[in-house]
């Protein structure tokens, strides 16, 4: 078995359980042996500010400022800007803290300054101490649109100001395909030696990411270990909608169709115990399955995790070598 703190490790990465991954593997391999691509579908404008909620959740998490109850925004932040828009007459539905608002301020300083957003994004990391590369897979425009049966949602309408009520009739990636990778996505993808799909939403938080030109295509060709951890446990979402979503899509909410989303490149899977049923299933599709507990409830959690997703990518790799 390679020393696991020596890997480069390239991660795939939503929200918020995606950023409790993180944090565990940030804890078995150095920082700086870590490169993100984050999901940017879920990017808004609001109050004239760029807002990047996937890549803040994981940038807070990993610098241990995140709210840990709610899994985003800053502890303890406090929300008098948005009481004071409210006197003005503005319907404050996305909840932005007074100290999170400082991150949009900035970031949007530097993007009017002429940075991109994966430049502003490694300025952002760097100055909240932070050694990882977080890079937005694309700097141009990417946004998830729901199509559902109270008419067109941006992304955040339908999550936060709808609180995922509409039925989702269709998803689509608006701008996937002119958007190009950020600088640096394929020289993470080329340097790493594992590649890692967070337990982040495969629909929601991945398919943007693998919507992006060429990135499907490089992990299909790629001989590379590619691994990822389920989000759905025993038919249930951990964090978010997505069974909902795959419900409401005619897919049925498990770990199963989770694979079937990932079956053209995926080497690795790893799976909840409480659904072994499904392992044989899952490797029928020709992907390994590995069993264990992917409920990250805390640090120790997380960092075992971590340790287990990297070792089953290693040993599938070994083997197949």
């Amino acid at each position: 078995m390679e020393d696991l703190s020596k890997l480069k490790v390239t991660a795939l990465a939503g929200g918020v359980g995606a950023a409790k991954f993180l944090r565990g593997l940030i804890e078995v391999v150095p920082q700086e042996n870590v490169s993100i691509i984050g999901n940017v579908g879920d990017d808004l404008t609001l109050y004239g500010l760029h807002i990047s909620p996937d890549l803040d959740i994981v940038m807070y998490t990993l610098a241990d400022l995140v709210c840990k109850e709610k899994g985003w925004g800053i502890e303890e932040d406090s929300f008098n800007c948005l009481n004071m828009l409210s006197r003005y007459g503005f319907d404050p539905w996305f909840k932005l803290g007074d100290t999170d608002l400082a991150t949009h301020i900035y970031r949007t300083y530097l993007l009017k300054s002429g940075l991109t957003l994966s430049q502003a994004t490694l300025e952002l990391c760097r100055k909240l101490g932070l050694k990882i590369r977080l890079i937005p897979v694309t700097d141009d425009y990417l946004r998830t649109v729901i199509y559902s049966d109270a008419g067109r949602l941006t992304f955040q309408e339908y999550f936060v100001k709808m609180k995922c009520e509409p039925k989702v009739l269709g998803i689509v990636f608006e701008g996937a395909e002119e958007a190009e990778p950020s600088s640096g996505v394929f020289e993470a993808l080329e340097e790493a030696d594992v590649i890692v799909l967070c337990p982040s939403n495969p629909i929601l938080s991945i398919g943007p990411i693998l919507a992006v030109k060429g990135i499907r295509s490089f992990l299909r060709r790629s001989l590379k270990p590619i691994v990822a951890i389920s989000p759905i446990v025993a038919g249930k979402a951990l964090k978010g909608p997505a069974d909902k979503i795959m419900l409401e899509l005619g897919l049925k909410p498990s770990a199963l169709t989770v694979a079937e989303f990932y079956r053209d490149f995926l080497k690795v899977f790893i799976v909840d115990v409480r659904d072994g049923n499904l392992k044989f299933e899952v490797e029928q599709i020709g992907i390994k399955v590995v069993l264990t507990d992917t409920i990250m409830s805390s640090l120790s959690k997380q960092i075992t995790l971590a340790r287990e997703t990297l070792k089953a990518a290693l040993e599938i790799h070994n083997i197949n070598c």
